[in-house]
Parts: C-alpha cells; sequence; structure tokens
C-alpha cells in the first residue's frame, strides 16, 4: 500500500466504533467477528449451562454446530448449544449482533439499522423483538444493600392495537393535559450499589405508593 493510502487508511479510524474497532483488532489477530460473538456468548453461558430439556448440568461436549460448541446432556441424551432454548435460537449471520447492539443502544430504527448492516429491514425487525425479548429475561431476583429508585413517565403507547381509546398521533406526539396525567404510563427503575438492576411498569398516572 502507497504511503499516501496509508495515511488515508489510519485517518479513518477515529469514525470507526468501539465493536468496529474490536473486530477490526480481532481481525488482525487472525480473529473472524463470528469468533468474538461465540466466545462472548459462550463465556456468559457457561456458568449456567443446563440441558433444557431436563435442566441437569451433567453435559460432555458433543462437536460443533453452525461455529457453536455443541453439548450432549447424559441423563437424556438430548444436544444442545449455549443459545438453545433462548430468544437467539436459530438466528443467522452471528457477525452482525454485536453491531446490532450498538444500533439498539444508539436507539437506532428498524430500516436504519438494516441500512447500516446491509440485512433486510425484516432480519433486523426479527433481531429486535428477539434482544429484547432476551433482556427481559435477563433480570435479577432481587437487590442488595442499598437501593436507590426513580420513575419516569412516558406517553402510553398503543401501537398495534385495533381499537384505539385516543385519536392516533405522530409517534413521540404530546399530551393534551399539562403535567403529569393518566395519558401517561409510570416506569420505576431500581438499582443497587453492585449494578443490579429492576424496572416495573406502575400503570398510568401519578406514582402514590411502592
Amino acid at each position: 500500500m502507497q504511503h499516501a493510502k496509508w495515511i488515508r487508511f489510519i485517518a479513518q479510524f477515529s469514525q470507526l466504533s468501539r465493536r468496529q474497532r474490536q473486530a477490526g483488532i480481532a481481525r488482525l489477530r487472525g480473529n473472524t467477528p463470528q469468533d468474538a460473538t461465540v466466545a462472548l456468548l459462550e463465556s456468559v453461558a457457561q456458568p449456567h449451562l443446563a440441558c433444557p430439556a431436563c435442566h441437569s448440568s451433567h453435559a460432555h461436549r458433543h462437536g460443533h454446530a453452525h461455529g457453536l460448541q455443541r453439548y450432549r446432556c447424559v441423563p437424556c441424551g438430548r444436544t444442545f448449544n449455549a443459545l438453545t432454548g433462548t430468544p437467539l435460537a436459530r438466528l443467522r449471520h452471528k457477525t452482525l449482533w454485536l453491531a446490532y447492539a450498538d444500533c439498539l443502544l444508539a436507539s437506532a430504527s428498524v430500516r436504519q439499522a438494516a441500512r447500516q448492516l446491509n440485512v433486510h429491514r425484516n432480519t433486523a425487525f426479527r433481531w429486535r423483538h428477539r434482544f429484547l425479548t432476551l433482556a427481559r429475561t435477563d433480570r435479577p431476583l432481587c437487590l442488595h444493600g442499598i437501593a436507590e429508585a426513580d420513575e419516569l413517565y412516558l406517553l402510553e403507547s398503543e401501537k398495534g392495537s385495533r381499537h384505539l381509546t385516543r385519536p392516533a398521533r405522530r409517534r413521540g406526539g404530546h399530551a393534551r393535559q399539562r403535567g403529569i396525567s393518566s395519558e401517561q404510563v409510570c416506569i420505576v427503575v431500581a438499582r443497587d450499589r453492585t449494578g443490579q438492576t429492576l424496572d416495573f411498569v406502575t400503570g398510568k398516572g401519578a406514582l402514590t405508593k411502592v
């Protein structure tokens, strides 16, 4: 590569996201983005690995399939991997999952994420629902020690409802009444000093008690 092209190439690094930089580092080290994604999935699932059929933790390695380590349950003989029984099971294009997670964190729309990752909008829509479903399963049973809570009020969304209780409005919109009213839904978020977080939808209107 010529020196001028090399300078232009290096100058583009500042425009990369954190995930893209990690993928580039993995590629320079000889690892593909899928290897990085699979390694992350395996490391998260390993401490809680159990057969989704009989819930036994007694399993042996049983080859690989679709880039993931496969396991065979000793008591019931079923085979499974780290994603079996989770919302991410049978999803493809694992190399793009970390980049799509960045799109979710950046509040990108379905079409924006699809254009950025060069996938079909139906794929981005399916991933959004699967990723959000997975996030709802990652909740602590309770908080410990000192915990802090705060409430957030958002306009109620009736997207997808066939029988609206109010006139239709554009995304977001404004409440017809000033301040906190029955048009808004209250969301309570609580977190302890270890970072464990719980959230609850308490209903419409102002919060009266917890």
